[in-house]
């Protein structure tokens, strides 16, 4: 099955690009253009996703000021915010913090001389999954709310922005409508896009390569322990994103009809 990638701008426009490229950020990208609700696609230049934004180069945020960027939903923990913090006026940060508390342990337990193994990075990683659904819920809510309370075009990002920022993009998603294989297309083009930085190259001193293959990228078995806990405690995801995270009908409503191009 083929994944839209775009959708055909009006005559004498550019074809609007998934991936932005940017000298300071690797895995910046539009969600516009995914066939949503309806048979409607996603609006281009509305809502992006991204690894953390504290390298952007001068040139860099000039061409995100082009494209009209003026939000930034910041998932990263507090301690990723202190050591990789940026400050643009243009644009208005909100700070919602998820800790990556389990990768985090794992890192450390390398540094100290520990083992890992691939499964047992693989199991991390779908706990690390299973944790935005038990304990993140009031996180992927207000990042909802935020795309419903203002139309200003919007960025989430996490520090790689591939698991954090991959379930946030899948609920998006799955809101407006987009298929299962067409999400799990976009979360899988992070293993295309997403150069690990600094703190990649110091994990890199304790763990072998193949542990470091499974922490830097991303599976779909870790999006699917996430789908498989929303299954089996609430019933799917359209009873979670209602009941749990809070966009009723009319919420939904005014979230698609904000992030869908009109009906043809």
């Amino acid at each position: 099955m083929t994944t839209p990638t775009s959708t055909h701008p009006p005559r004498g426009t550019t074809t609007p690009q998934r991936h932005i490229p940017l000298q300071g950020c690797s895995n910046f990208r539009d969600l516009g253009g995914y066939i949503g609700h309806q048979g409607r696609a996603l609006r281009w230049g509305k809502v992006f996703r991204a690894d953390h934004l504290a390298d952007l180069q001068a040139q860099d945020w000039a061409q995100l000021h082009a494209l009209g960027l003026a939000r930034a939903v910041d998932l990263r923990g507090h301690t990723e915010r202190q050591r990789q913090g940026y400050d643009w006026p243009q644009l208005e940060q909100h700070h919602l913090a998820i800790e990556p508390t389990l990768v985090q342990e794992a890192i450390a337990l390398l540094q100290a001389g520990g083992q890992l193994s691939v499964p047992d990075t693989v199991a991390l990683m779908q706990d690390t999954y299973r944790s935005f659904v038990r304990d993140h819920t009031p996180v992927f809510a207000r990042l909802l709310a935020l795309l419903l309370e203002d139309e200003r075009p919007l960025v989430f990002h996490c520090t790689a922005g591939k698991d954090r920022t991959g379930w946030a993009a899948a609920l998006l998603l799955h809101a407006l409508g987009v298929q299962r294989v067409h999400i799990e297309h976009d979360y899988l083009l992070t293993n295309q896009l997403y150069r690990p930085a600094a703190l990649a190259d110091q994990a890199a001193q304790h763990a072998p390569a193949e542990v470091l293959q499974v922490l830097w990228a991303v599976q779909l078995p870790f999006l699917h322990s996430a789908y498989a806990l929303v299954d089996a405690e609430y019933g799917g995801l359209d009873t979670y994103l209602r009941e749990v995270l809070g966009l009723r009908a009319d919420a939904l409503a005014q979230l698609r009809a904000r992030y869908l191009q009109p009906a043809a």
